[in-house]
């Protein structure tokens, strides 16, 4: 099975178009913000820290997924959205054979769903790995279970 999140790109891409805006706006309204206080580097300190807080946070949930089980081994990889044509910035790759995982976690937080491999290595201990699955879609994260469920099953059967 192969899938990605490939079309999320263009509603990040808008997102942060439309924080960029806004906070042109409020800087252009930054004269009536400063009745609201009498001091107006605190009201410039809290517009500054909750773009800044916002970025950021849109800026660890965004990324970009791929999961491919075709064939003998299973491929997942996240990276960032913006600019990872031009670098690989934020890349990380798990490349593993089927008969190698032995269990697998999905993780459910307010903003931030992840996904957590548990890979046996080639000298017998068992290697973590967590990807970020926040903007894949909910069908998309059901057949991804299925698929890895599908393989933990059937490596518990050829192990016993």
């Amino acid at each position: 099975m192969r899938t990605n999140n490939s079309r999320v790109k263009n509603v990040i891409v808008s997102v942060y178009f439309t924080l960029i805006v806004l906070a042109m706006v409020l800087s252009t309204l930054f004269s009536a913000f400063i009745h609201v206080t009498p001091n107006p580097t605190i009201t410039i300190f809290v517009i500054i820290v909750g773009f800044v807080g916002l970025f950021f946070i849109i800026h660890r949930i965004s990324r970009y997924f791929e999961y491919d089980s075709d064939g003998v081994k299973v491929v997942v990889i996240n990276k960032g959205l913006l600019l990872a044509d031009y670098f690989n910035y934020r890349e990380h790759k798990l490349e593993f054979d089927k008969d190698r995982l032995i269990a697998f976690k999905f993780q459910n937080y307010i903003f931030y769903k992840s996904l957590t491999l548990y890979v046996k290595n080639s000298k017998g201990t068992t290697k973590k790995e967590t990807f970020n699955v926040t903007l894949v879609g909910k069908k998309k994260r059901r057949y991804i279970r299925q698929s890895l469920s599908k393989m933990v099953k059937s490596n518990i059967k050829n192990n016993q």
